[in-house]
């Protein structure tokens, strides 16, 4: 379906703005796990590109997923659980091999930072929705024990 340009233009900005607001309005658990999502959308694509030999899509979904990360990074508190200077070492990592993925155009680091970040995706979505189910934590008001 095509649009006059205006309708799109109207269209676009809609868009934009209930992304805005969804990324509003959401919990701190989703909104780690939408940056996870779109992290892993970003090196899917990169990879993709650098398969493809399209050097300039690869570098804006490599640059756009080491944005991604540093923002986990930088809001990362190491000291809030155990594993966070292990997991902070980690985004050093992936923003280290990304830079040298993207250098070299080389889709074997690009997916290895994928098989990295996939495991992490899923453990924070499973997180996530075990945190949301009514099962979890503490009884439900006026349940029986």
């Amino acid at each position: 379906m095509t649009f006059p340009m205006a309708q799109n233009q109207a269209y676009q900005r809609a868009a934009g703005r209930y992304g805005s607001d969804t990324t509003a309005t959401a919990s701190p658990a989703r909104l780690l796990v939408m940056l996870y999502d779109r992290l892993s959308l970003d090196l899917t694509r990169a990879h993709q590109a650098q398969l493809d030999g399209d050097r300039e899509v690869a570098n804006d979904n490599i640059a756009h997923a080491q944005d991604i990360i540093a923002e986990l990074l930088t809001s990362l508190d190491v000291d809030a659980w155990e594993g966070g200077h292990n997991l902070a070492s980690l985004y050093r990592w992936l923003i280290r091999e990304l830079i040298a993925a993207n250098t070299r155009m080389d889709a074997t680091r690009t997916a290895g930072c994928i098989t990295v970040v996939e495991p992490l995706r899923q453990a924070w979505t499973e997180a996530m929705t075990m945190a949301a189910s009514p099962t979890a934590g503490t009884p439900l008001l006026g349940a029986s024990a």
